[in-house]
């Protein structure tokens, strides 16, 4: 694939979840080891089941992580943004990557490799510890995906998507505003639906005041009353 060299816009890991609390030097030495490349909208980044092992941290932009079935539909799992890592797994155990990554927007991207992740493994317990409290979370929002996926109706299962959107972005008050909302065929790919029963659900929401379209954004015009639905149904 092309990839043009990172200009220094963005080449920054201090918003790494995984390196919080770390010194100042240690960070710098971990950055020093690690390659930045810039990616254009819709370029892949990592290709499912390539047996690389690199791992990579997001310093500007947005990727998505997805897997393409045979016939070419999209499976989309999550979104990516500054701060995030990817490519941990096969870093791990060896086993190739299990989802595609493309960038969503312009990303600067930083590379660093398997043998230099496992090693930097070993001399920070810090940084392993950042990283079991990654998995963890991981491991809760699938288990919460399952369970949705088994117990809810489609119509809940949107509402349940709209309300994880807006807990991840800008509040005030009870409103929350998506900037960047995904598009009715991705929400459907995330929750295994199709677009047009997403269609359906987000213009029943507008019609109850619950949601509103606003440009490019979407406005969640009361949080609270959007988490109560879900409440209901999960009990959560």
């Amino acid at each position: 694939m092309t990839r043009t060299q990172a200009t220094q816009t963005g080449q920054s890991l201090e918003k790494v979840s995984i390196f919080a609390g770390l010194p100042a030097e240690t960070l710098a030495r971990i950055q020093k080891r690690c390659s930045w490349r810039n990616y254009e909208p819709g370029e892949p980044i990592v290709d499912y089941l390539d047996a690389s092992d690199d791992v990579y941290f997001i310093g500007m932009g947005e990727a998505r992580v997805s897997i393409y079935s045979v016939d070419g539909k999209a499976v989309t799992f999550t979104d990516l943004g500054p701060g995030d890592m990817f490519g941990e797994y096969a870093a791990i155990d060896g086993a190739r990557r299990s989802a595609t990554i493309e960038a969503k927007t312009k990303c600067a991207v930083a590379s660093l490799s398997g043998p230099a992740f496992r090693e930097l493994l070993q001399q920070e317990p810090a940084v392993v510890l950042g990283l079991l409290r990654q998995f963890v979370a991981k491991i809760r929002t699938l288990t919460t995906r399952v369970y949705e996926f088994s117990a809810l109706a489609v119509g809940n299962r949107i509402q349940a998507e709209l309300l994880r959107l807006a807990k991840m972005s800008p509040q005030e008050g009870k409103s929350a505003r998506i900037s960047t909302p995904p598009t009715h065929s991705e929400i459907a790919s995330r929750i295994s639906t199709h677009r047009e029963a997403v269609t359906r659900e987000l213009n029943r929401l507008s019609r109850l005041g619950i949601i509103e379209r606003k440009g490019g954004a979407m406005l969640v015009k009361d949080v609270d009353r959007l988490a109560e639905m879900v409440h209901e149904v999960t009990g959560e």
